[in-house]
This record gives structure tokens, C-alpha cells and sequence, in this order.
């Protein structure tokens, strides 16, 4: 008699306050997380990921229920938790919020999982299946020889790209981010023969890599990224794709020459802010270290191969005010930059700045983990030194529409072709300028899609229609 198999679900829960996400699905990327336990799951188990990103979560009978969150998720999470702790079916939580505050994950789960799971999650299933689940679970940062493959078949088949991950960390220190305190302060590798077997794999033809900066830094990660777009080209890879970079992605033009002819059609660089003084203030280095007036000459060596510049920018940073807010949308509309991502700044557990302003009993929204969910980029939910919160609030959402209204986006459309000599540039950065819209206006004054504005049906070939 065949023995029955036990059930593990694995949720991705959705912040349902941001109706952005819900209404522009564009803007996300499969769970890779969930599909790499997915795939370290024995075979005697039934996997399932239920993915909130598309469908809203019903109940289903589980042995095991898992969990990852961001900060702005992990509310949504705690609540589907509940669900099955009242049918004494265990739970386990995950990801990086888990990993930066467990002692509040505890409350809600039955297991944590800090950092990385790779190397204790079949430790866990053990201990599950003799009874013996253990309340905390500490994951080490192992090499990334090997890594293991997501179950891709189990994600959602809307997602509009594929993702693929080449390194994990980041040397950086940077006051806002948590990166380095997750994966890392130095980089892990993946050969790149095993990434290209994984991309021979992804049957999509739009990847995103999800690597904090695809580049590196140095000589060697410039050869390396040359290698992996030579190896893409070779293997005769049909893909499209974007990436994460810091500013010396322009550095080396064999770097570009080869982005460019694998498949590149937008970098997203994190630019922050237009002061040297603010950089320095979050650690920025690089950036600072550069000056504002070379950015300029990145830009213009990015596109001429072709590809198209996502400006990362932060609105309410600590010494921002109106002025220095509208001169940086200024700064914005006037650079050569193709697209614009906006958030406002946000301190995360196990960021600098969270720890800063928790001392300085500066978090005003601090009603956790209920709270959490404001916690998405596009709320004000600390004290500032220059602005009441409304006014802060009100003053970012008027920038904001002076970045994303129809007649700016379509200007930088038209500059975007004359600047990169390349329609699918200007395609992908309209699109994604769309899409950071919807995240920021919440859906509430739609703009139109590139083929209503000009006409032009051949447009909705734009991968964020």
C-alpha cells in the first residue's frame, strides 16, 4: 500500500493596503525563495505555492504551512498563520523581516528560519516528520556552487518575467538597506556555467536578474559579467533583460558592448539623490565618491548601446524639505534618465537607519507587527526634523505628478529613442514608468498605454502592457 504523501503549502502573501500591486501586476517577480524550498523538499512530500500575488488565499488542508514575507507583507502573513495555528496545523516563517526581527516571528509561527534556508531546511522537514520541530532554525551563508534550481513549474504562469539570481551579498553598507545583514558583506559567486545551464532552462523569454548589482565592483566581476553575457550570446540564449547595477555599470565598455548584445534593455541604477551631502549621509560612497556631474557621461555611454536608464530615487530623506524635494524632481525631468523609480524613505528592520531611529524614538508608526504594512515605500512612517507627516505626504505626492503625468512620460519616451537610437528602449521605459506610476498613484488617475498615446498597435509589445 503506497504511503500517502504529506502536503506542504507555501504562501506568498500580498500587502492587500497597496492597491498599486494589486492593480499592476507588472511590477512583481516570482517567489524564488518558495521555489527553492520547493525544490529541497523531499519527493515523499506534495508541494504547493499559493500565490497571493494573483489569486487571494482560501483555505487548504496542509500537513505544513511556509511562509516568507517582506516588511510590508509579513502582516498578511501573521494573519493566514493564525488560520491553520487554530487547526493545530505547525507553520514556519522565513525571509529577510523573519531574519531581522524572530523574536517577533516566534509570536506567529511555530519555526523560524533565519537567514538562508538552503542549508536547514531538509534539517526542518526531518524534525517535522519525528515531531521534533524546533522553534528556531539558522541558516548558513553556504557557496553558491551548486545552488539549487526553483521549482519553476510551480509558480504562477502570469508572471510577465523570469528571475535568475548570479550572486548573492553586497559589500556596500548602504544606511537604508538590509542586504548585507541578510546575504552578506561579501560577494558569493555562482559559476557561471551553472547560471547559463539555468537560463537553458527558464522558458520565458523576459529574465530579470535579481542580483543586488549584477556588475560587482572591480576588474575581475567586469570579466566575469562579460563572461556571463559572452556565454549568453553563445548558447544562442533568446532572452530580453534587465538588471540591478551601481553606477560604474558604465565603466567598462565591453561590459555594455556584451550587456547589450545578450539581450539588455534596462538598467536600474541607485541614484538616490542629486546632493553629495545626502549620499554621504547614507553611506552612498560610490555615488559620492563620483559627483553628481559625472552622471551625465554614464548615461550617455549606456545608451549608446542601446539599452535604457531606471533612475532609483529617495523622496523625505532626513534633511529634505520642499525645495530641495521639487529640485530633485527637477534634477529628474531634466537628466537623461529613461525612467524613474520613487520611494520614499523607509526604515527597515536591520537597516542603519531603522536602528538609528528606533533609539531616537523617531518611528511614529510603530504599532507592530499591525503596522508592517505601511512599511512599503510609498508612506511617511517616521518623525521628520523639517516636515509634519501630511505635509511631507502632500508635498511627495505633487513631485510625484510632476515625474509621472502623461506629457513628461511622453517627452521622455521620444528622448529615450533619439538618446539610445532604440524603440524597444523607449517601450521598456515608458512601461516602466507606468507601472511605478500605478505604485505610487494607487491606481487612482490612470494614464494610458503607449498605443493610445501614439496610435500605434505594434506598441503592446511593451512586456509591462
Amino acid at each position: 500500500m503506497t504511503e500517502r504523501k504529506r502536503k506542504l503549502l507555501l504562501v506568498n502573501p500580498l500587502n492587500t493596503t497597496r492597491k498599486g500591486l494589486i492593480i499592476h501586476k507588472h511590477v512583481i517577480y516570482p517567489p524564488i525563495g518558495l521555489g527553492i524550498i520547493a525544490t529541497l523538499t523531499p519527493d515523499n512530500w506534495e508541494v504547493e505555492i499559493w500565490d497571493e500575488n494573483f489569486d487571494k488565499f482560501e483555505y487548504r488542508e496542509a500537513d505544513l504551512v511556509g511562509f516568507t514575507a517582506l516588511t510590508s507583507s509579513v502582516t498578511r502573513a501573521y494573519e493566514l498563520a493564525a488560520l491553520y495555528r487554530e487547526n493545530n496545523i505547525p507553520t514556519v516563517i522565513g525571509g529577510i523581516h523573519a531574519s531581522m526581527v524572530p523574536d517577533e516571528a516566534e509570536r506567529f509561527c511555530d519555526a523560524v528560519v533565519i537567514g538562508e534556508a538552503e542549508s536547514v531546511w531538509k534539517s526542518l522537514i526531518m524534525d517535522f516528520e519525528q515531531g521534533k520541530l524546533k522553534k528556531r532554525y539558522h541558516g548558513e551563508m553556504l557557496s553558491m556552487e551548486n545552488a539549487v534550481q526553483p521549482a519553476r513549474h510551480l509558480f504562477h504562469p502570469e508572471y510577465k518575467f523570469a528571475s535568475i539570481q548570479t550572486t548573492r551579498g553586497c559589500p556596500m553598507r548602504c544606511d537604508f538597506c538590509s542586504v548585507h545583514t541578510f546575504n552578506g558583506s561579501t560577494y558569493r559567486l555562482r559559476p557561471i556555467e551553472e547560471v547559463l545551464d539555468e537560463l537553458e532552462t527558464v522558458e520565458h523569454p523576459l529574465v530579470y536578474f535579481v542580483d543586488d548589482n549584477l556588475i560587482g565592483y572591480g576588474k575581475k566581476s567586469q570579466e566575469r559579467a562579460i563572461s556571463l553575457f559572452k556565454g549568453i550570446i553563445e548558447r544562442g540564449i533568446k532572452i530580453e533583460w534587465f538588471c540591478s547595477a551601481s553606477m560604474n555599470f558604465a565603466d567598462n565598455d565591453e561590459v555594455l558592448k556584451y550587456a547589450a548584445l545578450s539581450g539588455c534593455r534596462m538598467v536600474l541604477l541607485g541614484i538616490e539623490s542629486e546632493r553629495i551631502d545626502q549620499l554621504k549621509d547614507m553611506n552612498k560612497k560610490l555615488n559620492a565618491k563620483m559627483g553628481i556631474d559625472s552622471y551625465e557621461e554614464v548615461f550617455a555611454k549606456i545608451h549608446h548601446h542601446g539599452i535604457s536608464v531606471l533612475g532609483a530615487f529617495i523622496y523625505g530623506l532626513e534633511t529634505d524639505t520642499p525645495e530641495s524635494m521639487a529640485h530633485r524632481t527637477e534634477y529628474i525631468n531634466a537628466a537623461s534618465i529613461d525612467a524613474v523609480q520613487s520611494t520614499i524613505l523607509t526604515p527597515l528592520p536591520g537597516t542603519g537607519l531603522y536602528k538609528r531611529m528606533e533609539k531616537e524614538n523617531r518611528l511614529i508608526l510603530n504599532n507592530y507587527p499591525d503596522d508592517w504594512q505601511h512599511y512599503s515605500f510609498a508612506e511617511v512612517v517616521f518623525r521628520h526634523d523639517l516636515m509634519e507627516r501630511g505635509e511631507m505626504m502632500r508635498e511627495i505626492k505633487e513631485n510625484w505628478d510632476r515625474l509621472y503625468n502623461e506629457p513628461t512620460l511622453k517627452r521622455k519616451f521620444i528622448r529615450t529613442i533619439k538618446q539610445t537610437k532604440s524603440a524597444t528602449a523607449g517601450i521598456w521605459s515608458y512601461g516602466s514608468n507606468l507601472q511605478y506610476y500605478n505604485l505610487a498613484f494607487e491606481g487612482e488617475r490612470p494614464i494610458r498605454h503607449l498605443a493610445d498615446v501614439f496610435g500605434v498597435g505594434s506598441l503592446q509589445t511593451n512586456p509591462f502592457s
